[in-house]
């Protein structure tokens, strides 16, 4: 594997999960004033419609005939669409630290996917890093379930986000023929097509159909998150993403994951304002340690 392939897909990855990290933030924000299947319709509308502005404006090409559209579907039905019901659900009913320190052991999931599925198998030291990161949920775990705003829900929806996005890695690795522009685009038409529907429905039996067709006009806060949610994440970070796995694999791709995990409770902290005691600090830290022990001796 080339450097300077390397040294794109390190950089795609980096600047995938400094977005992703900041979009606990703006979920947090949006969903003060609405419903998060209505925040999860209105994002992935404005991601689909600027993804096809890119491709009908030849900024990006996309090609899906001749592709292998079963593969993609899966793709799609894990990230966005399981993915995000766990991820938006789960930050609505926890804070952006917790749920940024539990969204850490996504790369412990990926390793785990990437030894069953592509028959990589883990070695010792990565075994440990594993055992490490485990360690840590549960300190997160135990600071939080001594809170009030304990939520076992919220944390079975981010369990759901880890389990999907390990295998949505997994795919996109075995997805050789199709480009990064091609899988972002077949998973922001899921999201549409999933979303959209669900946030009209929810709309209707509420009652609320005109409140949530005027959400982003009415809202300045729900416009910003759909715009950076839309577009900064669903469009930017899902092509970052894809690009860096097809660059560098699951499995390194994975270990930039605590870059999220980073951002998000450092903005919960300092911008929210959120408490964050020694003992989820000490979660924190045992989560990152662990990523890079598993990650440690990854060969691209």
């Amino acid at each position: 594997m080339g450097g300077h392939r390397i040294l794109a897909g390190c950089a795609c990855a980096v600047s995938c999960e400094t977005l992703f990290g900041l979009s606990y933030l703006f979920t947090k924000d949006a969903l003060a004033g609405a419903s998060e299947l209505a925040l999860l319709g209105w994002r992935f509308l404005a991601g689909v419609i600027a993804m096809a502005f890119c491709a009908a404006f030849g900024i990006v090409k996309v090609k899906l005939r001749g592709r292998k559209l079963g593969l993609l579907f899966s793709i799609a039905l894990f990230s966005p669409v399981l993915y995000f019901i766990g991820e938006t659900f789960g930050i609505g009913r926890t804070s952006a630290s917790e749920s940024g320190a539990f969204l850490a052991c996504i790369p412990v999931a990926a390793l785990s996917a990437s030894s069953i599925y592509l028959k990589k198998k883990p070695s010792r030291i990565q075994v440990i890093g594993i055992l490490v990161t485990l360690c840590g949920v549960l300190a997160t775990l135990a600071a939080a379930s001594a809170r009030p705003s304990f939520s076992p829900f919220g944390y079975a929806m981010l369990l759901l986000a880890v389990a999907s996005y390990a295998m949505y890695s997994v795919l996109v690795e075995k997805a050789e023929d199709c480009s990064s522009a091609e899988i972002t685009f077949a998973m922001l038409l899921a999201g549409a097509l999933a979303f959209v529907p669900a946030a009209i429905a929810q709309a209707l039996m509420s009652g609320e159909i005109r409140h949530l067709a005027s959400l982003p006009f009415d809202d300045t806060r729900f416009l910003a998150a759909c715009l950076y949610q839309g577009i900064g994440c669903s469009v930017v970070a899902f092509f970052l993403s894809n690009a860096a796995i097809a660059r560098i694999g699951v499995n390194r791709a994975a270990s930039f994951l605590g870059v999220s995990t980073a951002v998000a409770v450092l903005s919960g902290v300092l911008i929210l304002g959120e408490q964050f005691t020694s003992w989820q600090c000490a979660g924190v830290a045992l989560i990152l340690s662990g990523v890079l022990i598993a990650n440690s001796t990854v060969k691209a």
